[in-house]
């Protein structure tokens, strides 16, 4: 909320001196910003309960949202729920951020409200049609002149600050209400001072499902989590990644399971790491890595339905890194996971194997527990089976020879 959020602490933090006196002349004031997703939904309720229990005035939803992700069910109970308290005024204010906006089932908050303002930018409208036909909402968004010229609104304010203000004096259900009290600022001009403004925020949980309830965000972590389960397969073990990729994937599942997700985006995200993984065992990427990029991008356009998408450059941005890591990062990763250590095996000269074929002068023996490319002296070939010792190493190949009848023994 940025400047208005400081006014309106500072202005909590002058009207601390009056709530002894003034015990109920609360005014809880509550954000919802992007869309109304279950927690939001609960969040919402619960603000309800907590300015009547706590006796506070009125409640204030300053809302900027694009819509709903609740059931039309889930909807109707909400719109329901605001429509009828008469225990305490309900005020919705449509700002806060560039371009603020009550789209879709985020408008039928706005329309159980007591009062309505609207900043100067704000946009509001409703393509789902209810029980009303007169409904000004219905219809392409309107802006605020529209919106003013159809009375969607009763308040023209700018800034939060100014539309509680703007509610001192008036009268609600029965209720006057005194959320402001005159005062003067430099230069002589006439302002209000708010009283007992005070926020109220969303749980960490609430919070978190909330952020997962983002096509985004959904997306991204539904993408990384599978990228870390294939990186945890391929290293053998279970580890942090594995932990990191548990928890995005929960988290992406929840928000996945709010938002209007196809199936079919599912099955190709799948596809797509499937053909990836497929070439990191090979090795090289070859076909199953260009069908797995296909599939990913499809996958990625097509994931959500109902006008909702992932933002294009989003879509780009994740497909370079996920092709990236599984072309390069994760070959090199299995390479280095699974090869012969290099360093130490000087350590190796003098060690004792056997031969596993005939070595003559080149072949295969085993030494320590593994097979190892393996040279002898062309003077003293080495039979299968035969016990070997390692002279020297040159590179991957070790340089042996018989335990008995070496060249040197034989006076080459």
């Amino acid at each position: 909320m940025g400047v208005a959020s400081t006014s309106l602490i500072n202005a909590s933090a002058s009207a601390a001196t009056n709530r002894s006196e003034s015990p109920t002349g609360l005014v809880n004031v509550i954000e919802v910003s992007g869309f109304i997703d279950p927690a939001v939904r609960d969040f919402i309720v619960r603000s309800v309960e907590e300015a009547v229990r706590t006796r506070a005035q009125l409640l204030v939803i300053q809302l900027n949202s694009r819509g709903s992700l609740l059931s039309q069910g889930a909807l109707d109970a909400l719109e329901a729920r605001l429509r009828d308290e008469t225990r305490i005024p309900i005020a919705v204010w449509v700002g806060g951020g560039a371009a603020p906006r009550a789209y879709g089932g985020a408008a039928r908050v706005l329309a159980a409200a007591d009062v309505v303002g609207f900043a100067r930018l704000a946009k509001v409208g409703r393509s789902t049609p209810t029980s009303d036909p007169n409904d000004p909402l219905l219809g392409r968004p309107m802006n605020f002149k529209e919106a003013k010229a159809a009375k969607v609104f009763t308040i023209d304010a700018p800034v939060l600050p100014e539309f509680v203000g703007q509610l001192d004096g008036r009268t609600i259900n029965g209720r006057l209400l005194d959320t402001a009290k005159d005062g003067v600022a430099k230069g002589g001009r006439q302002v209000k001072d708010l009283r007992g403004v005070r926020f109220a925020k969303m749980n960490v949980l609430e919070r978190l499902f909330h952020i997962g309830s983002n096509q985004t965000v959904a997306y991204f972590l539904f993408v990384i989590a599978l990228a870390l389960f294939v990186f945890e397969f391929f290293t053998g073990g279970i580890g942090i990644a594995a932990g990191v990729g548990l928890g995005a994937f929960l988290l992406a599942v929840t928000g996945l399971g709010v938002l209007p997700t196809r199936p079919i985006g599912i099955v190709l995200l799948l596809v797509a790491m499937l053909g990836f993984a497929i070439d990191i065992q090979s090795g090289t990427p070859r076909f199953w890595t260009g069908l797995g990029t296909l599939c990913f991008v499809t996958g990625s356009i097509v994931l959500f339905a109902n006008g909702i998408r992932v933002p294009w450059f989003a879509i780009g941005l994740v497909t370079i890194m996920v092709v990236l890591f599984m072309v390069n990062g994760m070959p090199t990763m299995v390479r280095t996971r699974f090869a012969t250590p290099t360093i130490g095996r000087e350590s190796m000269i003098g060690e004792l194997g056997v031969a596993t074929g005939a070595v003559n002068p080149d072949g295969v023996v085993t030494v320590l527990g593994a097979p190892w490319r393996a040279r002898t002296n062309r003077a003293t070939p080495i039979v299968a089976g035969a016990a070997v010792r390692v002279v020297g190493i040159d590179g991957l190949l070790l340089e042996v020879e018989p335990l008995e009848g070496a060249a040197k023994d034989a006076g080459h």
